[in-house]
């Protein structure tokens, strides 16, 4: 009976802790909602997987106090006297433990839905990405700036009718069927705008204007390889250009007498008749078409010149630093040749126009004023008839007359004659240097003159300038009195005496001042001492005479000239020479002179 009362005295507390319980599960009910709402429970991590905390707001744990019960209370539930106070105190330890267990339940809940929340922002960011949302939005802005133009005109449109109503009200049939196609209109406008811009659209962006992007061309590092590789390409581009020069050169020259009878036949006839032009058009199309052929595997090979096949050496892979080096000289010889003549072409059509030769292009200025004049007063088919008879008589005839005549030709080619008169640049200056130095020992002469006694000559002046402290020209050389450098050489070239049957270094190599006289090439030695190192010999003696590059790994031809003579085994190098090719032409003209007078003087 005692156990009644306190099983009811118990009910309140009961009553309490099953509200508290339906709380606890509504709150999973809506955590379970939560969590369902994404993706399913196997795409996260589990929760013995996940972290303590993957939030602030589950940082904290709470802090839990499990009631302990006293000795006190642990003896009256031990009390047999009392079996309602055991009942109760069941239920309060089950009642704490389902507590505790909910709670860790919700902390699990909670984390989870921080990992959704987390992984849902990722998946949101990569579909941002992937679709590209920046793009979309420019887009939209420019469909709604196109839209608000677009509203602006159907309002410009709309007022403009307004304005220009009539003040008369049409009739309600009439206003129907101006209803009815304005309609159609305001219904085909944007459809033939759409047809226009679906056929034309693409070509209106084509004339778009962009800015230019200035690209930069990376140069190659210098190769021998690839320098020799450019070359024989460049041969091999300009060989038909130079075949097509020499063909016309044969065909000029009479080489094949039939071809180029044929071919001045042909061209005055074609000229005559007024079929010139058509004729140059049918010599290119034939030329083509046999360019086809060609290309398609015939054999045909039509020249007035024979070719001839050069012979191609294979590229060597492995070469000495030596070879290379004399590739890379080769190579540089020949582009510096090139190059020297197309500076020398340009150069002197430059001069030609710039008045640097007034006799010259004034000229070129009456022949231009004439053809002007011609043209202005006289019909077209007459000026092109005079110039095409003369353009072929010119180069079948003329020119032929002209190559195998070269005194005639110097005397009487007028465009031969402009053209070799026209000076380079080098050519100019080296004129302005000479006259300067003309007018320098004018001056000096004329100085020298006035203070020399009254009874001296020139040549005593001559040779009294060159040796004022060494004395005169001929006493230095031990020549008579009459031997005088030349004009060419008063100051004499600067070089050096190489005599390869010495064998001392001393002797070997002298550097000193090379003249020329009348007679003698005369070698003065610039170190003082006895005139035993003065060289002097007879152009008549001399038994050969050429241009000599002493080192032949240096580019270009050289700056030596070798005279051989009969009382030396080896030839006499005058190496070192800065203006070898002045000096060289001196001593061979006055060799060529001195021979020609002797062999003259013997046969008579």
């Amino acid at each position: 009976m005692r156990g009644g009362p306190d099983l009811r005295a118990g009910d309140p507390e009961r009553h309490v802790k099953v509200k508290q319980r339906g709380s606890v599960l509504n709150m999973l009910r809506k955590l379970d909602k939560i969590r369902f709402r994404g993706h399913k429970r196997d795409d996260f991590l589990d929760l013995a997987e996940s972290p303590n905390a993957s939030d602030t707001e589950c940082g904290d744990e709470i802090p839990l106090k499990i009631p302990r019960t006293s000795p006190r209370d642990s003896e009256e539930l031990r009390d047999p006297a009392g079996p309602g106070t055991l009942i109760m105190a069941a239920g309060v330890q089950d009642f704490n433990r389902t507590e505790i267990d909910r709670l860790n339940e919700i902390k699990g809940h909670l984390e989870i839905a921080l990992l959704e929340k987390h992984f849902l922002q990722e998946e949101l960011r990569k579909l941002r990405e992937e679709t590209n949302a920046e793009m979309l939005r420019q887009e939209l802005d420019r469909e709604r700036q196109r839209r608000m133009e677009l509203e602006q005109k159907v309002q410009e449109v709309l007022k403009a009718r307004a304005e220009e109503a009539p003040a008369q009200q049409l009739p309600k049939g009439q206003a129907q069927v101006n209803n009815g196609a304005e309609r159609r209109s305001q219904g085909l406008c944007p459809r033939v705008q759409k047809w226009f811009y679906e056929k034309f659209g693409e070509y209106v962006e084509d004339f778009r204007f962009q800015p230019e992007e200035s690209a930069v061309e990376t140069e190659e590092p210098l190769s021998a390889r690839r320098l020799t590789e450019n070359m024989r390409r460049l041969k091999r581009g300009a060989k038909p250009v130079t075949s097509f020069v020499k063909n016309l050169s044969a065909l000029s020259d009479w080489y094949s007498i039939y071809t180029s009878a044929i071919a001045f036949t042909v061209y005055m006839n074609a000229v005559w008749h007024g079929w010139a032009i058509p004729m140059f058009l049918f010599l290119a199309i034939l030329r083509l078409s046999l360019n086809y052929l060609i290309a398609r595997g015939w054999r045909i090979q039509w020249s007035i010149v024979p070719e001839v096949s050069e012979v191609v050496e294979p590229p060597k892979e492995d070469l000495t630093v030596s070879e290379k080096f004399q590739l890379v000289l080769d190579v540089a010889q020949k582009a510096q040749n090139l190059f020297g003549k197309m500076a020398d072409i340009l150069e002197k059509i430059k001069n030609l126009f710039m008045w640097v030769q007034p006799e010259t292009t004034q000229k070129l200025y009456v022949a231009l004023w004439a053809a002007f004049l011609a043209s202005c007063f006289f019909p077209f088919r007459l000026v092109g008839l005079a110039l095409g008879l003369y353009a072929g008589i010119k180069f079948f005839l003329i020119d032929f007359i002209f190559k195998r005549c070269p005194r005639l030709r110097a005397k009487y080619d007028t465009p031969y004659i402009i053209w070799k008169s026209l000076p380079t640049d080098p050519q100019l200056k080296e004129r302005s240097s000479t006259a300067l130095s003309r007018r320098l020992q004018t001056a000096s002469s004329r100085s020298c003159v006035s203070s020399a006694p009254a009874g001296l000559s020139r040549d005593e002046d001559v040779g009294r300038l060159h040796g004022a402290k060494k004395g005169n020209f001929h006493e230095i050389f031990n020549l008579t009195e009459n031997e005088r450098p030349l004009a060419v050489c008063e100051n004499g070239w600067r070089c050096c005496l190489i005599n390869r049957d010495r064998k001392m270094p001393t002797d070997y190599i002298r550097n000193g001042v090379l003249y020329v006289t009348e007679n003698y090439l005369c070698f003065e030695s610039s170190k003082s001492g006895s005139s035993k190192r003065n060289k002097v010999i007879k152009l008549v003696d001399i038994t050969d005479i050429q241009k000599y590059k002493v080192l032949s790994v240096l580019p270009g031809s050289g700056m030596g000239i070798a005279v051989s003579t009969p009382s030396t085994q080896k030839p006499l190098v005058f190496g070192a020479m800065v203006h070898r090719d002045e000096a060289f032409e001196t001593i061979f003209s006055q060799y060529m002179k001195i021979t020609s007078a002797a062999a003259a003087g013997s046969d008579s």
